[in-house]
C-alpha cells in the first residue's frame, strides 16, 4: 500500500502543531490507540523538526508527514528526517517537483481550477483544499471536481470538525480529511491524550459509517 492509499484508508489525517517535542510521542501513541496510524506534524512551531525526529524513531508504525511546508528548506529537512508525505498550504511547483524526484508523496494546496490544472501537469491527483470552510466547503469541492471528472480527489482541511465530518466523508471527491480538532494543540499541551484517543475513535466511526 502506497502512502496516498494509507491516507485514504485512514480517512482522517490529524494535523498537529506541537510546541513541546516531549509531547510528540505521547500524542502519536494516542492517535494509534484511537485507530489512526497517520500523523501530520506542521512546521508552525519551533519544535516541529525534533517532534518529527522523535515520532519517526519511536513510533515507526505511524505514516508520518510534514505539514505547512512553505519553502524548500523545510521540505528537504522533512524528507531527510524520514517524512513519508509533504503537505503544502498552497501550490509551489519547485517543492512539488522535488518531492516527485525523491519519491515522496506530496499534496499541494489547490483551491482554484488554475492550481488544479498546474498540479495535474505534474501528475498530482490528490490535492489539499485549504482552508475548506472559507473557500466554500463541500459545495466548492463538488463544483471544482466537476470539470476534472475522476482525475482529482481532495483532502479538505480547515473548518472541518465532528459536526460536519459526515458530510465531507460522504463525498466521492474526498480522499481523506485533515483535522486539527482530533489532536488539538491545547490537548497536546495539557497532556489530554485520552481525549485525543477518544476523538480519533469518534472520527474513524463517522467516516466509516458515511463513506460511499
Amino acid at each position: 500500500m502506497n502512502v496516498l492509499d494509507r491516507l485514504s484508508v485512514s480517512g482522517i489525517i490529524p494535523v498537529t502543531a506541537i510546541e513541546d517535542a516531549e509531547k510528540a510521542v505521547p500524542a502519536a501513541r494516542a492517535l494509534l490507540a484511537g485507530g489512526v496510524d497517520v500523523m501530520e506534524i506542521t512546521f508552525r512551531t519551533d519544535a516541529a523538526e525534533e517532534s518529527i525526529r522523535r515520532v519517526k524513531r519511536e513510533c515507526p508504525e505511524i505514516c508520518l508527514g510534514a505539514g505547512t511546508v512553505i519553502n524548500m528548506e523545510q521540505c528537504r529537512r522533512a524528507i531527510s528526517l524520514g517524512c513519508e508525505f509533504i503537505v503544502m498550504p498552497g501550490f509551489d511547483r519547485e517543492i512539488a517537483e522535488y518531492c516527485i524526484s525523491t519519491g515522496t508523496a506530496v499534496t499541494p494546496g489547490c483551491v482554484t481550477p488554475t492550481e488544479i490544472m498546474e498540479a495535474l501537469k505534474l501528475d498530482l491527483h490528490v490535492l489539499k483544499f485549504f482552508p475548506a470552510g472559507i473557500f466554500g466547503g463541500i459545495k466548492a469541492l463538488k463544483a471544482l471536481a466537476g470539470p476534472f471528472g475522476d482525475k482529482v480527489r481532495f483532502i479538505p482541511t480547515g473548518g472541518v470538525n465532528a459536526e460536519n465530518l459526515a458530510e465531507y466523508a460522504a463525498s466521492k471527491y474526498v480522499h481523506a480529511i485533515g483535522g486539527t480538532w482530533v489532536c488539538a494543540s491545547q490537548d497536546i499541551k495539557a497532556g489530554s491524550f485520552d481525549r485525543i484517543t477518544a476523538l480519533c475513535k469518534e472520527a474513524r466511526e463517522i467516516i466509516s459509517e458515511h463513506r460511499p
